[in-house]
């Protein structure tokens, strides 16, 4: 036995419920446990860097064992060959749609509520806050030498009307500043209602793959965990820069993990009534004549287009989700090119990771 097969039997010894809910606690825990070490400032190259490696461990996931396992189920030695129906492939992809499709609604209603904002993962607040700041002082300057220029006729008249201005520009600058807190304050708290629904997806993907089969639940379980760090990181800078206490912040990212341990226990049972089904199919029919009683006429149940479901969600969340954030550059050329060089060998990295646990699996079949 391979280190890998001895390293999964070992984190998931027992049935596919309980090796989920064990995923489960272990993709929620300890990423919020590193919470506790990460300093509330933390860099956004670097958590860029981990957010790349992360995209290519997802990105990895779904197209090396949830999309392969979704058309071409597990191998198994009673059915080496692969029967080709149309219609249940066609399903599948509409399941795969459906998934991305979710989140797309889901994002496009969060940014409704917010007036623009949205669900991300973005760590740039301060950098508009300084471009006006700028473009303030820049004004100032200006205004400054047109005055200078203009000698000193009507001078005590410009001085009151300048006064005006101020104060004119002061409580605007103060309402603006309370809206924005207010924008910042909502965007936080949908974040948190999207980054749980977000976990229930992880949750459901997670029963679903250990009910595939181990070896898909556990990679699954690996692609998952090493995007749940970053993602649990920027969380939780946006909950910071919106006023959250390092500790109250870390409660909500908790508070959030429910999700996963929801949507895991909706997929068991997904799981375990279709397979209830599909037992009393097989003991109504006479196996000489085999009908699909399934979805539509195949023999999919409804248990089968989860997986589908959860690679279309992490399809959304690695490419639209996150992969937007990584394409922005600082318009510094030598800073740029190290970052994007790190972020490309980290995003391979990752996709790396997931080829080898992919290419192990078939070898040890």
């Amino acid at each position: 036995m391979s280190f890998q097969a001895t390293a999964f039997a070992y984190l998931f010894p027992g049935s596919p419920m309980v090796n989920s809910l064990l995923a489960t606690a272990y993709i929620s825990i300890f990423p919020n446990l590193l919470l506790y070490f990460v300093p509330p400032d933390i860099n956004t190259s670097s958590l860029n860097v981990l957010v790349s490696f992360a995209v290519g461990g997802l990105l990895g996931d779904v197209f090396l064992h949830l999309l392969p396992h979704a058309f071409l189920g597990e191998h198994t030695e009673s059915q080496p060959h692969v029967h080709v129906d149309e219609h249940k492939n066609v399903l599948i992809g509409m399941g795969i749609f459906g998934g991305l499709f979710f989140f797309f609604v889901m994002d496009k209603m969060m940014r409704v509520l917010n007036g623009g904002g949205g669900h991300d993962h973005h760590h740039h607040h301060h950098h508009d806050s300084d471009d006006n700041d700028g473009k303030a002082k820049k004004d100032e300057v200006a205004a400054a030498v047109k005055e200078s220029s203009e000698g000193s006729d009507g001078l005590r008249q410009r001085k009151t009307t300048t006064q005006k201005e101020k104060e004119q520009k002061e409580t605007e600058e103060h309402k603006r500043s309370q809206s924005t807190d207010n924008g910042i304050k909502l965007s936080a708290y949908l974040n948190l209602f999207a980054d749980f629904t977000h976990n229930m997806t992880d949750g459901l993907a997670m029963a679903a793959s250990f009910y595939a089969s181990p070896s898909v639940g556990a990679t699954t379980a690996v692609a998952v965990f090493f995007h749940e760090i970053p993602h649990e990181v920027g969380d939780y800078a946006i909950l910071i820069q919106s006023g959250f206490s390092k500790k109250r912040a870390m409660m909500a990212q908790f508070t959030t993990a429910i999700g996963a341990f929801l949507g895991t226990i909706i997929g068991i049972i997904i799981e375990q009534v279709s397979r209830a089904g599909e037992g009393e199919q097989h003991h109504h029919h006479d196996h000489h004549h085999h009908v699909d009683t399934g979805i539509l006429g195949t023999d999919l149940t409804w248990g089968d287009l989860v997986i589908p479901f959860t690679a279309g969600g992490f399809m959304y969340i690695a490419t639209v989700g996150v992969i937007p954030e990584l394409l922005e550059v600082t318009g510094r050329i030598q800073k740029d090119r190290r970052q994007a060089l790190a972020e490309f060998a980290a995003m391979l990295v990752g996709l790396g990771l997931m080829g080898v646990i992919a290419w192990n699996e078939g070898g040890s079949h």
